[in-house]
């Protein structure tokens, strides 16, 4: 266990006082803003993946990874996207029935597969891809290129922060 920094040390105090009362300044608390912040992005993107490409933002995560590292195993999907088992079994299966996916198995473990994007999921991928980096335009308007490398370094950073 790390050592918490003493209150009175804090940099940023994510709370506030109200009536003698101390509740969350939401402006403040980064887990409200992050949360936000991705909640607002699917919002706005899931529409379009379900509308125009018949999968949704959770599909799309899988496939990045399959595009990333091709004949990648379920397990290491989970581990690098942080999502759960189930999730990714599942959107694993529905890009499968879509022909949009390839694998390989274990000869000794046939259950073990080793997933790869197929060419029509290579298609769909880059089509994807195109709107998903047209919207993180939009989502990043108005910041300077350090603004956006700094961001981008502490989300890297609280990422980190929970391995």
């Amino acid at each position: 266990m790390t050592d918490r920094i003493p209150d009175a040390a804090r940099i940023h105090s994510p709370t506030k006082t109200r009536d003698g009362i101390t509740i969350l300044d939401i402006e403040h608390y980064a887990p409200f803003l992050l949360n936000a912040i991705s909640n607002s992005w699917q919002r706005k993107t899931s529409p379009v993946y379900r509308e125009r490409f018949g999968i949704g933002i959770t599909e799309w995560r899988v496939m990045s990874m399959l595009n990333i590292e091709p004949e990648i195993s379920a397990h290491r999907i989970c581990e690098v996207i942080k999502m759960d088992k189930a999730a990714v079994s599942r959107s694993l299966k529905i890009l499968d029935d879509l022909g949009y996916l390839r694998f390989d198995s274990a000869p000794n473990d046939p259950r073990k597969r080793r997933w790869s994007l197929a060419d029509e999921g290579l298609r769909v991928h880059n089509e994807i891809m195109a709107v998903a980096l047209e919207s993180e335009e939009d989502m990043v308007q108005g910041l300077t290129p350090d603004q956006l490398d700094s961001f981008l370094k502490t989300l890297r950073q609280i990422l980190a922060n929970f391995d």
